[in-house]
């Protein structure tokens, strides 16, 4: 009789790879990009020119939204999606559940006579009323206190999503208290994002720079993801409640003969990639690069650059189309840093750069001697950024998956440190000694009279373990999880770039207050800003046993986990990143530290627990069916052969009683320490508790169950294993 696990294994096999719907054979890409997307081009074909002028303005320039006009654009918007198919409109947000949320209204209204009319308001656009006690607030909200607030953010379209019986307008929003506080985090980026533009435009203004209006953070993020077949995930209750393995012994083939990374790609896999890419272009994503990753079962998919709003709005979509679409094509689609033990895990690199409102690119090196002093002015400050606000940084990154990733050989080390690349370090000593760029043809490095040596894209070869790296003309943020929302680090960088700018424009100002020209101006101060924070610059090896010693003596802190790193989002200069530009409150710093040490610690104690319940009602059940059969085999021999003849038997079969022994007073161990945690009530003593005895004990039980895997007879484990997991696509 077949097992369940044979039957999965069988269905896995035999799923063929589904066509998708050939919108994008049929019709070029620039036809479909942005055909699910209330957009500028279609605002100017419905709205009316003077109302779509004031919304152009309020979008392009940031400047406030007129309350007199959201009658007409929620008319012009609910015809459309109408027209596109659409039932029903929501107020799509991102609370701090890091997931997205919406609650969706049918445009039909009862009317007069038993008829119904098509209802959408200005008010109903601009505003909406989710329950705020339910979720995550940090004491901003009570259970009693229920007000929340969602607010229309016109900077991002609104846009359709299709369902099997109609579709729904969903609008972006913020998500705010009662008490006006934010709830979510688009309302620190929008924050963040305005804060580095002011500061920003300082700097231009020196340069004498009058076109330009504002400044934007640019994001580009890639996101990593595992594909598992949904037959098989199905007996895997640890992928579906905890999205990872929480046990399995290696697959006998991983991923060491890199014969996966930029394989060609199954034809399964490419049915679910192009479905996905068909409806990101649809929705105005515009998804650009996909490949194999470095472990099996393991895939990338890159956008292009966008403002870092919509960056931030379209990877949260990404990852929602992503798990959508797979279980239309058989799989389940796996997000978690750290799905499988023993090959990578998955993160998402942030591709960050600030654009002037003319497209100017700040962090490109440019030819002239001007381009060249403004572009140092900027290296400066994110050099600043990236050494004095270092721990802010490293709270974008924090959570239980990422733990799992960070420093693991695989990702960078949590330890923040900048790689620049031996001609651009070569070029910023020369700057701080005054002397000679070595192998130059302009011998004096005088800023902003001489010219740089030309500085090509690609600086230098690529280091991979360098959590925030200089690519040419962008620095990309490596150390971010794939199952994170991109808006933590995007807060914090523009955040920390901010205060770094205004701390260097202050200077500037003064100086040239006092006489000094903006050449005599930089040649004074940047030397000083380089030199300062040179330490923060490290193009070695991240992964070697030095470079957290060597990091220590350089005074780089290393919090090489959440919870030593929550720890510090009180801390005085940390607030004051965020504090300094009303990116949060207080009030909102300290409901933030508590959601997110609430999280961790509930995270890991769900793991434990799953943990605990596949090893009772799957491990222990199979292993205790084995050690019967090994005790009857045993004595069978014993009663026909000597006991010399009976070595291998014995010792089998005290293995499997010893390693049976030691799992259950593990999980007994580990289902007390789970309870004992869950009566913490102080968020931080509970993360502690997590991190210090739950995790632990999750370990003591794989250990003892992975050993337990692999001398069990095959036919009698019930769990698929990692080899038909991570190779059947």
């Amino acid at each position: 009789m077949s097992s369940a696990r044979d039957v999965a294994r069988q269905k896995a096999y035999d799923t063929m790879p589904l066509k998708t719907d050939g919108q994008a054979r049929d019709a070029d890409a620039g036809e479909i990009f942005g055909k699910k997307v209330f957009g500028l081009d279609v605002m100017r074909r419905r709205l009316p020119r003077d109302i779509f002028k004031n919304l152009e303005k309020t979008i392009s320039d940031g400047k406030r939204l007129d309350p007199e006009i959201a009658d007409v654009v929620a008319n012009a918007m609910k015809d459309w999606a109408i027209e596109n198919g659409a039932t029903h409109y929501t107020h799509w947000f991102q609370p701090m559940t890091g997931l997205t949320a919406e609650k969706h209204d049918a445009f039909l209204s009862p009317g007069k006579n038993g008829h119904v009319i098509s209802e959408f308001s200005g008010k109903m656009l601009i505003s909406g009323e989710p329950d705020a006690s339910s979720f995550p607030s940090g004491g901003i909200r009570s259970t009693f206190e229920a007000r929340g607030y969602t607010a229309w953010d016109p900077t991002s379209p609104a846009f359709i999503i299709d369902g099997p019986y109609g579709a729904t307008l969903h609008i972006p929003t913020y998500f705010y208290s009662y008490s006006g506080e934010a709830l979510d985090r688009k309302i620190p980026l929008m924050r963040s994002i305005t804060a580095l533009s002011r500061q920003t435009m300082r700097i231009l203004r020196l340069f004498g720079n009058t076109a330009a209006t504002h400044a934007e953070a640019m994001v580009g993020p890639e996101q990593e993801y595992f594909l598992v077949d949904r037959n098989l995930a199905a007996l895997r209750p640890d992928l579906l409640l905890a999205g990872r393995t929480l046990l399995g012994a290696p697959s006998p083939k991983g991923q060491e003969m890199e014969d996966h990374y930029f394989g060609a790609i199954p034809s399964r896999v490419m049915s679910f990639m192009q479905d996905v890419e068909n409806e990101l272009l649809a929705l105005g994503i515009p998804a650009k690069t996909r490949h194999n990753e470095v472990a099996p079962g393991q895939f990338e998919l890159a956008p292009v650059y966008e403002n870092a709003n919509l960056a931030c709005d379209h990877n949260m979509l990404t990852m929602n189309m992503m798990r959508h679409l797979a279980a239309k094509h058989g799989f389940i689609c796996l997000l978690n840093e750290k799905p499988f033990a023993g090959v990578n895990g998955s993160g998402k690199h942030n591709n960050w750069s600030i654009s002037d409102s003319n497209g100017q690119n700040l962090l490109n090196p440019g030819s002239t001697p001007q381009d060249n002093a403004q572009f140092l002015v900027f290296l400066a400050a994110v050099l600043r950024a990236a050494h004095k606000y270092s721990t802010a940084l490293r709270l974008g990154t924090v959570g239980a998956g990422n733990d799992h990733r960070l420093g693991a050989n695989e990702a960078p080390p949590a330890i923040i440190s900048v790689y620049l690349g031996e001609q651009l370090t070569d070029v910023l000593e020369s700057i701080i000694s005054g002397g000679h760029a070595k192998d130059r043809k302009n011998p004096v490095m005088e800023v902003g009279v001489s010219t740089l040596p030309p500085l090509p894209v690609d600086l230098s070869d690529r280091n991979r373990t360098s959590p925030f790296a200089f690519t040419g003309n962008k620095f990309e943020f490596r150390a971010v999880g794939s199952s994170q929302s991109i808006a933590p680090v995007n807060i914090a960088l523009n955040a920390a770039v901010a205060c770094a700018l205004d701390e260097i424009a202050t200077q500037l100002e003064a100086a040239i207050s006092g006489g000094a020209t903006l050449n005599q101006a930089l040649q004074d101060l940047l030397p000083k800003l380089f030199r300062e924070h040179m330490p923060i610059v490290f193009n070695g090896n991240g992964y070697s046993a030095e470079w957290p010693r060597e990091a220590e003596a350089r005074g780089l802190p290393n919090y090489n986990n959440t919870v030593d790193a929550l720890e510090h989002y009180t801390d005085p200069e940390v607030m004051n990143v965020f504090l300094r530009h009303g990116i949060l409150s207080e009030r909102e710093i300290v409901a933030r530290q508590e959601i997110l040490l609430e999280n961790y610690a509930r995270t890991v104690m769900i793991e434990g627990q799953i943990l605990a319940d596949l090893v009772r009602s799957h491990v222990l059940p199979a292993c205790m069916q084995a050690e019967g059969a090994a005790a009857k085999t045993l004595l069978n021999v014993q009663a026909v052969a000597g006991e010399k003849d009976t070595l291998a038997e014995s010792a089998h079969f005290k293995e499997l009683h010893g390693q049976i022994a030691s799992l259950q007073n593990a999980v007994k161990s580990l289902e007390d320490a789970i309870q004992e945690a869950r009566g913490i009530s102080d968020p931080l003593r509970q993360a502690r508790a997590a991190r210090d005895t739950v995790i632990p004990l999750m370990l003591q039980c794989r250990e003892h169950s992975d050993i337990l895997e692999r001398i069990v007879d095959d036919a009698q484990w019930t769990l698929p294993k990692y080899s038909e997991l991570l190779w059947i696509h």
